[in-house]
């Protein structure tokens, strides 16, 4: 049978990728933010950035604006950041307050998210205020993480995240110790599945990341891929002559191999060779053809500046040439003269998985 006579799902078992138009389709991407974003543990951002009571932060995910908030309870509470009255965004940027307060009617919400006071509400009958305060939303931390699911009845972090406590801790990463020293932001010219994707397989690697493949042993016998349930991990040992003192000293200390981890569907933990490190990155939609990815770098208390800014220099390059990677996908898709690919299912598995899971996401 035929690529031409085989349905999409057909085609994707078979190893064929998603079709072209779906990289640059914008009515597509409204149904993405509803039945995937809206449905699967998000990472908002870092214990650091609400660590004392009244400290707040906002951000947005998907098309969704959140505040994250702790309570005078010490507890880290997350809120659809929107007024009850008439819509307008109530939070801004991040701060320490004693309450939240709309800016545009003076709508004023409790650390909580109850509503204390609406003016000129006495004059209502009918009016109830523990029925109008802000929309909570589903929060868990995970080390240093905050994650959020906008799901009514989401299944627990734990669940979602499988084994990559245990491999981290197994390559000597103590989530509990890990101290935040910076965040950056990029924008890509390219559909947010695509970065993904890149994201997803090291076959690229030896041809388009040189410095990384002479400090990571890329080869498809010691690079390994696995995924399961909703998560994908790449792991990749330091080569022996960068182990035998040949470059990158950056890269030899206690953690002794690289690993990649995707939590479905954005959320991203990366860790290199060397002293205790990890790094958040997330790829949020700005829209169908434009992709921002965030990024926080967590390093161990003790790692001294110049390790780290070499390290933060070889994670930069890295992305860099990613950038020019995705961007090109991105336009050659964009022409629709190549409907589907065909994937390499012993060095790109992963992909498949992930394209099988867009596909089911949205098909249900």
């Amino acid at each position: 049978m035929t690529l031409t006579q085989l349905s999409l799902q057909e085609s994707l078992q078979q190893g064929y990728t998603l079709p072209a138009g779906w990289y640059s389709d914008p009515d597509l991407l409204q149904r993405e933010q509803r039945l995937i974003f809206r449905e699967a543990w998000l990472y908002a951002g870092h214990v650091g950035q609400a660590a004392n009571p009244g400290d707040y932060f906002t951000c947005t995910l998907g098309d969704v604006p959140l505040v994250v908030v702790r309570g005078n309870d010490g507890r880290l509470r997350a809120f659809v950041n929107v007024c009850r009255h008439r819509g307008t965004i109530v939070a801004y940027d991040s701060g320490n307050c004693r309450a939240l307060q709309c800016p545009y009617h003076a709508w004023t919400y409790d650390l909580d998210g109850s509503l204390r006071a609406a003016p000129r509400s006495e004059a209502e009958p009918g009016f109830n205020p523990d029925e109008l305060g802000l929309l909570p939303v589903h929060l868990e931390t995970w080390g240093p993480f905050i994650l959020v699911n906008l799901d009514a009845d989401p299944p627990p972090l734990t669940t979602v995240l499988g084994d990559v406590s245990a491999q981290l801790e197994g390559a000597g990463i103590d989530l509990d110790r890990l101290q935040f020293r910076l965040h950056d932001e990029w924008e890509l010219k390219a559909n947010w599945k695509i970065t993904v994707e890149n994201y997803l397989e090291c076959y690229h690697c030896p041809v388009a990341h040189p410095e990384f493949s002479r400090v990571i042993d890329v080869r498809p016998e010691e690079y390994k891929l696995t995924s399961e349930g909703l998560v994908w991990s790449q792991v990749g040992p330091l080569r022996e002559s960068v182990r035998s003192g040949n470059g990158a000293s950056w890269a030899r200390g206690p953690v002794v191999d690289s690993q990649f981890h995707l939590i479905w569907p954005n959320f991203t933990l990366n860790t290199y060779p060397g002293p205790p490190n990890l790094a958040v990155s997330v790829y949020w939609p700005l829209d169908h053809e434009r992709t921002l990815m965030i990024s926080d770098l967590f390093y161990g208390p003790d790692t001294d500046q110049d390790t780290i800014r070499s390290m933060m220099e070889f994670s930069a390059q890295v992305t860099r040439e990613d950038q020019e990677l995705v961007e090109a996908v991105h336009r050659g898709l964009r022409s629709g003269l190549v409907n589907q690919g065909r994937l390499l299912l012993n060095s790109e598995h992963l992909i498949h998985r992930f394209q099988q899971l867009v596909y089911e996401a949205l098909e249900k």
